[in-house]
């Protein structure tokens, strides 16, 4: 199969979850021996270059990487399109998508995230007839009508409840355009994909869950030797996860305080928000970025999934399950991992809950031991990036 893909950006390094996923279904698609052509903006971190090639497996991929000069926020309020999708429709991307297209032939082309809705005119200009055209392929990371809608609920303040709201309708119009395009959509969870058919109920769709491709450590027990310590991990740059952090630890730094348990806050995020956070806590520790994160993981007792706002997978829950560290959650935030209440992780209804969940279960070893073991054991063989492409190529071939 001959794809072309189109992305946010070079997904190399994998700071976040969007990253994660979209480069494992890349190099996954290759390996199964699809050819790919990847098109997304560079990065100024980023470990590739305009123009190379990779030969994973069967496949190849060849790199069209875009110079880094997303348009700013603010021009997005004039443009029809979503924020994400506006700032990564580039000059330069357009005038690179148009070449591309026009030198196929192709047989499938994949919009991955709403981000890369931007694309989808191109698309339909250069195919005008629905019936002699490559498959069109919509990736998505999340139910984004869903999810943009409860974001822009969520927040308090007036002027970004009404910037968001106003966002959360471009993407619902773009999403929506989106799917009745394509001949399939996956999803990232079952959730989303029953979402989207409630709407499309004929439409092809696959769920794609995430795969995880860290090596695997040997279990160390969870001893009193380790802090009292919980940990959160992850990539603070989404407004949606600062959000979430800033909700939950408003109100569980105080309660950690008073029981003697420390938090860890381990990941990227804007600088002027952690320096803001850290002015305010008493138990709570922020790291920004670090270069081990499994280290912060071996240091923690409990690992905590705190988020209200947010749908889709969260990757962290496989880095902290195939760390071996026991999950504690708010009800609804860990859709698409076969976990059970009680049995392999503890759910709570809300954010005093959770906090009041770590004190209570902090020195219960035996319980967090067994929390995680259950984990591993449900998570080990439905996770491995070298299934996803496969399943992806045969849905395509089958659309």
């Amino acid at each position: 199969m001959r794809c072309l893909w189109i992305t946010l950006a070079d997904p190399d390094p994998p700071h976040n979850g969007q990253f994660i996923y979209s480069g494992g279904l890349i190099g996954s698609m290759a390996e199964a021996g699809a050819d790919m052509d990847v098109l997304g903006l560079s990065r100024p971190d980023g470990k590739r270059g305009d123009g190379d090639r990779e030969t994973p497996g069967q496949g190849a991929i060849a790199w069209h990487l875009a110079e880094h000069k997303p348009r700013s926020r603010w021009t997005s309020l004039r443009s029809p399109l979503p924020n994400i999708a506006h700032r990564c429709g580039t000059p330069d991307m357009h005038a690179r998508l148009r070449r591309l297209l026009a030198a196929g032939p192709w047989d499938s082309v994949v919009m991955d995230g709403v981000g890369s809705g931007w694309a989808l005119a191109d698309f339909k200009r250069q195919f005008p007839n629905r019936r002699a055209r490559p498959k069109l392929i919509y990736v998505s990371h999340n139910h984004e009508e869903s999810l943009r809608a409860q974001l822009a609920r969520n927040q308090s303040s007036l002027l970004k409840h009404q910037a968001m709201r106003l966002d959360s309708a471009k993407v619902t119009r773009l999403e929506r355009a989106l799917v009745e395009e394509a001949d399939l959509v996956t999803a990232i969870t079952p959730d989303d994909a029953e979402l989207y058919r409630q709407r499309w109920p004929d439409k092809p769709m696959v769920v794609l869950t995430p795969g995880y491709r860290a090596t695997e450590r040997e279990k160390k027990p969870i001893s009193r030797d380790l802090p009292r310590r919980a940990v959160i991990v992850g990539s603070f740059d989404w407004i949606a996860k600062r959000m979430n952090l800033e909700e939950f630890i408003s109100v569980a730094d105080a309660i950690f305080a008073a029981n003697g348990v420390e938090l860890e806050v381990v990941g990227s995020g804007d600088a002027t928000f952690l320096a803001g956070m850290r002015k305010r806590v008493l138990a709570t520790r922020f790291t920004g970025t670090v270069d081990d994160v499994r280290s912060h993981m071996d240091a923690a007792r409990i690992a905590l999934v705190p988020e209200r706002s947010g749908g889709g997978f969260k990757l962290k829950v496989l880095d902290y399950v195939f760390n071996h560290l026991p999950i504690l959650a708010l009800k609804g935030s860990v859709a698409g991992v076969p976990l059970e209440q009680e049995e392999s992780i503890l759910l709570y209804p809300g954010h005093e809950d959770l906090a009041m969940g770590v004190v209570q279960f902090i020195d219960d070893l035996d319980r967090l031991n067994g929390l995680q073991e259950s984990a591993y054991r449900a998570c080990r063989d439905s996770f491995h990036w070298t299934s996803r492409g496969p399943h992806l190529l045969s849905a395509i071939s089958a659309a």
